[in-house]
């Protein structure tokens, strides 16, 4: 029969349906090899409601090579049965071929493929083995879709997970507004967003912003270990975020198996003197917007990304955050967002936008930023995680 009959791991059933009797004995004479080597397994039903009771019996069923002109339940009426309560079972139609109208209305029905009558076995091995071969792509089909339906609620759990573990309750108190959002550009992302206090009476808050190189799964998984590493040693140098980062790096870079880093920012905020001590490891530069002054671009980079080398030395500055200022976190997602120009939002229209919606709350700032984002790119793909984390600081107020 040809090489598609050989790939069917199982007998193939086939339904036979024609209202003559010795097309039973005629098939079974003609497929005695097929059948005596388990390719073939052959049903027969007389017309189409024996057809019907015969596909309900026996799942298995997947060709059904039928007769048009039949008592009880013609060959049409059975297709439209096929294709409404068996849409995996494939039929191939026989009739004379001078009924090509019904054999066109068969075709228009969901048959595959015609014979014509009187039935050249030649022809219908052909037939067969071409329908075999589309019923195993079906299948093979079917078991992609299933495994990527699989994958995808895998993805869509690991997402839940991970949005999880990035901090939603926001401090909001009479020192600090805060809010941040984390938009990955898969079903998992590589960015991510902390603060932690770090001290029993809540005078020290740690914060960090950071992104991950490359997308998907790899890059969520780094990013859990370099965010459980950054809070393990943040407890240690709770005056020093250099040196945390300095940490991290060494820990990072030891077993990176993959070749994969992650820019960072790392800042300890004193809520009671407004001194904002970081360290920037390759990430893009925060601004802070000033409640009267001009937008302010903290430009200082103190080593390049974490895990790229070994024994590196992170250094740190200090800048004062005044009542009424907010600090402004971001990763590249936000200014590498394109439109279908291929322009990019870019650092000068979100200095703009940051100038422009310098009253707004942090939860409104940042959406309202995203909003921006999303209306910019106008369709176009998000190629980049995005996350922004605002905070306010309101001490002395």
């Amino acid at each position: 029969m040809g090489s598609a009959m050989e790939n069917i791991e199982q007998s193939t059933k086939i339904l036979i349906v024609d209202d003559e009797p010795d097309v039973e004995v005629l098939m079974k004479q003609r497929f005695r090899r097929q059948i005596r080597e388990n390719k073939f397994e052959l049903f027969f039903a007389l017309n189409g409601i024996l057809a019907l009771e015969a596909l309900s019996k026996d799942p298995g069923i997947r060709l059904v090579i039928s007769d048009i002109n039949m008592p009880e339940m013609d060959g049409l009426t059975l297709l439209r049965n096929i294709n409404e309560k068996y849409p995996t079972v494939i039929p191939i139609i026989v009739s004379a071929y001078g009924d090509m109208n019904n054999i066109r209305a068969a075709m228009n029905l969901g048959a595959f493929d015609f014979v014509t009558k009187p039935i050249n076995f030649d022809d219908l091995n052909v037939t067969i083995d071409k329908t075999l071969v589309h019923i195993q792509n079906l299948i093979q089909a079917q078991k992609t879709r299933s495994r990527l339906d699989g994958i995808l609620h895998e993805l869509n759990v690991a997402n839940e997970i991970q949005q999880s573990i990035l901090p939603r309750n926001f401090i909001n108190d009479n020192n600090i507004e805060m809010f941040a959002k984390m938009a990955a550009a898969k079903e998992i992302g590589g960015d991510f967003y902390d603060f932690f206090w770090l001290d029993d009476d809540k005078s020290k808050l740690g914060i960090v912003i950071a992104d991950v190189s490359g997308k998907g799964v790899p890059a969520a998984l780094f990013m859990t270990v370099s965010r459980t590493l950054i809070r393990a040693h943040a407890y240690n140098h709770i005056e020093s975020p250099g040196a945390c980062l300095s940490k991290v790096n060494e820990a990072l870079h030891k077993d990176n198996t993959n070749v994969m880093f992650v820019t960072t920012f790392y800042a300890i905020l004193d809520i009671k003197s407004g001194i904002l001590t970081y360290s920037n490891a390759g990430h893009n530069p925060p601004h802070i917007i000033r409640k009267d002054a001009p937008l302010e671009s903290m430009s200082k980079i103190h080593g390049m990304a974490l895990a790229v080398m070994e024994d590196l030395v992170y250094k740190e500055d200090h800048i004062t955050l005044n009542p009424g200022d907010t600090l402004f976190l971001y990763t590249d997602g936000v200014t590498e967002a394109e439109n279908i120009e291929g322009t990019l939002f870019g650092n000068e229209k979100l200095a703009s936008s940051l100038d422009q919606y310098r009253n707004l709350a942090a939860s409104e700032l940042i959406n309202t930023i995203r909003s921006d984002i999303v209306t910019y790119a106008n369709g176009y793909p998000q190629s980049d995680d995005i996350t922004m984390l605002a905070i306010r600081y309101l001490a002395g107020k």
